[in-house]
């Protein structure tokens, strides 16, 4: 999956085309992209256009995934109907022609999850508009990450961080923020059973949207198709409740699936948003809620799972890539992660 500088990659908008809403945001990422990374950003019809249909952002996938002079994919950001988009693509179209890595988290976990299906590997992370058009630039744990996954392949140690942000910048605001959001000091990481090392192929992405996929089903393999996997969850700036997050695991328990992952990965979340938001004091107590709810969980459905907890990965700032579909090592005893590209 390794790409080369000066490659040609497909900027796309599979879920919310937010560049045609906040142009100066996008136009961020594609500096990036061009002088940070070197890079051809190459946009599609969709990619501005906001309220495109599903299928013409399917065509757009479509195009970029079968031009040969396509290195990569990545898209700008997530939104909240890319599910509608997956019954207009072909899965013989897709698999007819060497993968093309796609970079995309939050809603694109649908189409992780398609991609994963049809046994085609991808990238969790890496969209545009949020790490790409950071005010500042990219943090340095961000752009090494993808940069590594793009360009370099191998082993990737996710490490923790000292400080994280999560405080969103509103893009619509009368002046353009030139710098990060403010930082507070990251939580250490939470271990569950770290007796076990395990290596296994990466599924999961977003709490949320794998709801929606548990839902649908239409795109969920028998339960024993994820033996040995290596589970990852986490949630977005929709901040939802303990209760949610601990419902959602036991409907995947009571699905037989929760019990397949020896190893369990869970993103450090964002306990604040614009559209949700909450005073520091209180952000802490919601990220003990969660972990309390997913122990539950795992409690009754994976008893013997190691989990790690409050890893940078997903709607975090710095943000690390995983290889989706990829594998994966959790080294509960040497207290490590390893991503294997």
């Amino acid at each position: 999956m390794r790409i080369r500088p000066g490659a040609r990659v497909a900027v796309l908008s599979p879920s919310f085309a937010a560049p045609g809403v906040f142009p100066h945001v996008h136009e961020r990422a594609m500096r990036v992209l061009r002088d940070r990374l070197g890079l051809i950003p190459v946009e599609y019809p969709t990619t501005r256009r906001t309220g495109a249909s599903a299928a013409a952002r399917a065509a757009d996938l479509t195009a970029a995934w079968t031009d040969p002079s396509i290195a990569a994919i990545m898209a700008t950001i997530g939104g909240n109907d890319q599910i509608t988009v997956l019954p207009h693509l072909d899965p013989a179209v897709f698999t007819s022609v060497p993968p093309t890595p796609f970079a995309g988290f939050s809603d694109n976990t649908n189409l992780l999850n398609w991609l994963w299906y049809h046994d085609i590997p991808a990238l969790h992370g890496g969209s545009t508009q949020v790490h790409l058009a950071r005010p500042g630039g990219p943090h340095p744990v961000s752009l090494g990450s993808l940069t590594h996954a793009l360009f370099h392949g191998g082993d990737l140690e996710i490490a923790p961080v000292d400080t994280f942000a999560e405080d969103e910048l509103d893009w619509a605001g009368p002046a353009p923020a030139d710098g990060p959001a403010p930082t507070l000091p990251a939580p250490e990481w939470t271990w569950h059973r770290p007796d076990r090392v395990v290596t296994g192929r990466l599924w999961g992405g977003n709490l949320e949207i794998l709801a929606w996929t548990l839902a649908v089903s239409r795109f969920v393999k028998p339960a024993s198709a994820y033996d040995g996997c290596v589970l990852l969850v986490e949630t977005s700036q929709e901040t939802p409740s303990a209760t949610e997050v601990f419902r959602t695991l036991r409907n995947m328990g009571e699905r037989g699936l929760l019990a397949r992952f020896p190893a369990i990965i869970v993103g450090l979340a964002k306990a604040t948003s614009l559209s949700h938001p909450r005073p520091p004091a209180v952000r802490d107590t919601y990220r003990r809620e969660q972990r309390e709810a997913v122990l539950q969980a795992v409690g009754t459905y994976a008893p013997d799972a190691c989990v790690v907890f409050d890893v940078p990965v997903g709607h975090t700032d710095p943000q690390y890539v995983l290889p989706y579909g990829g594998p994966v090592t959790v080294d509960g005893p040497g207290r490590r992660l390893i991503a294997h590209f």
